[in-house]
């Protein structure tokens, strides 16, 4: 009678199910005729592409966002990008609480995986919180930009402008409108205006950290002391994140002769700017080729490493990194526990963030070296666009829209990958096994 029974899915299934009905929905959406500037619609390949880099909040391009997709096809990607940012899951569980019916336990277990929540006690009040902050934000957002649209592109598009980025930019998708002054600049073109780079860094920052940490905010508010081990870390990791690359960037990269005249404020917020967008934002404000390689190695582990668990971010999140680093740190001083503000961090969550490490670094080496040996790429910009597409960052060197179809089938894959998370895809293909409680004799091998 077993096979009688109602299958059961789990919460990693429905996530990576979610997000592929989107990315499907968008695809057949953007191949519409009207979808376009010029009458006929995209080919399969390149809206999947733009479905898949909007719903996964990646900001790789293959057609310029402006210049190719008609004004349906912006608002079918700008819905995309929303949906992605704020988790399909977040979404459906807003729809049904709106809708008046219960929400049942495996939507809120499945809810609190999505928003890296520590219980699913409160989840309906938590969801209520995402979707207002969201709004909130967003709409601040937009509101300060609108000044500076309005006056160059008029009140109507100046609006539509600053809604689209203000969007993009918490959501950390990348995706921008400027290619009506050149294609695929990004905002080049602000690189000098504090409006600008300040509103776009303050939205980056604040999708990248995660809704969990403000509510942590929202209810203690400056008493750091309060706040829930994840939450301190999160704060402090992001702060040197900003801090150091852009020490980095203005001492070292912006020092060169390629940028004498370029006046100390504009250095200022291109430094700025460069070290918060490679954590899976997407824009740039300066032409990243003309970084050293170093310069552009940094912006790789920039990438990589993204923002934190339960926000608009990608990466490998902030938390793994700090809980590698930490239980280094106390294999160095022989301890056998890795505390981290006066708490012990549970082994299974090291295994868990030694695994993500490993399973994002190994397919950023596969991905860039399969592109470079199909492309005949420099590997290091392959492995760029690679780390770019993993961590959905979107940030390019400019080989993305010349790459072959198997190139951009791969950075597909890894754009999926990156988005519902390379352990979710695991769990999902193995839900259902039992698990084994017998235990092997125990042996010790040498490593290092």
């Amino acid at each position: 009678m077993d096979k009688y029974r109602k299958k059961h899915f789990s919460s990693s299934q429905i996530i990576i199910s979610g997000f592929l009905a989107v990315i499907l929905a968008g695809t057949l959406l953007l191949m519409l005729p009207f979808a376009t500037q010029e009458w006929g619609g995209a080919s399969f390949m390149d809206a999947l592409f733009t479905a898949t880099s909007a719903t996964c909040v990646t900001g790789l391009i293959v057609q310029d966002t402006a210049t190719y997709w008609s004004f349906f096809g912006q608002c079918v990607i700008l819905l995309l990008i929303q949906i992605g940012g704020m988790g399909v899951v977040t979404l459906a569980v807003a729809i049904t609480v709106i809708s008046g019916r219960k929400i049942g336990l495996m939507q809120r277990s499945t809810m609190q995986e999505t928003i890296a929540a520590p219980s699913m006690g409160g989840i309906v009040r938590t969801t209520g919180f995402i979707i207002k902050m969201t709004a909130f934000v967003e709409l601040l957002g937009a509101a300060a930009m609108l000044p500076v649209f309005a006056k160059e592109f008029g009140i109507i598009r100046g609006t539509w402008y600053a809604l689209f980025h203000s969007i993009s930019a918490f959501c950390n998708a990348g995706f921008d409108l400027m290619g009506i002054k050149e294609k695929f600049s990004s905002l080049t073109d602000y690189a000098g205006n504090p409006l600008i780079n300040l509103v776009i860094i303050f939205l980056i920052v604040t999708g990248g950290v995660g809704f969990m940490t403000w509510n942590d905010i929202k209810i203690h508010k400056r008493n750091f002391s309060k706040y829930r081990m994840q939450s301190k870390v999160i704060l402090v990791v992001t702060a040197m994140l900003i801090v150091f690359p852009a020490i980095y960037f203005y001492f070292y990269e912006f020092s060169g002769e390629i940028w004498d005249g370029t006046p100390v404020g504009e250095k200022l917020l291109s430094a700025l700017f460069t070290s918060v967008t490679p954590r899976t934002a997407g824009f740039n404000t300066i032409d990243l080729n003309a970084l050293s390689e170093s310069g552009k190695m940094i912006v790789i582990l920039l990438m990589l490493i993204g923002g934190s668990p339960g926000s608009t971010a990608g990466g490998i999140k902030t938390t793994t990194v700090a809980v590698v680093l930490l239980t280094t740190l106390s294999v160095f001083r022989r301890r056998e526990e890795t505390n981290c503000f006066g708490r012990r961090i549970a082994e299974d969550t090291i295994k868990y963030a030694a695994t993500i490490l490993f399973m994002y670094a190994s397919l950023l080496l596969l991905g860039g070296i399969a592109i470079s040996c199909l492309e005949k790429q420099p590997i290091l910009t392959c492995v760029f666009e690679a780390a770019s597409a993993i961590s959905t960052s979107g940030l390019t060197l400019g080989i993305t829209t010349g790459i072959g179809t198997v190139s951009r089938t791969i950075l597909i894959l890894l754009m999926y990958l990156g988005r519902v998370g390379g352990l979710t895809l695991v769990f999902a293909a193995v839900s259902g096994s039992r698990a084994n409680i017998s235990k092997l004799p125990k042996e010790k091998i040498t490593v290092g």
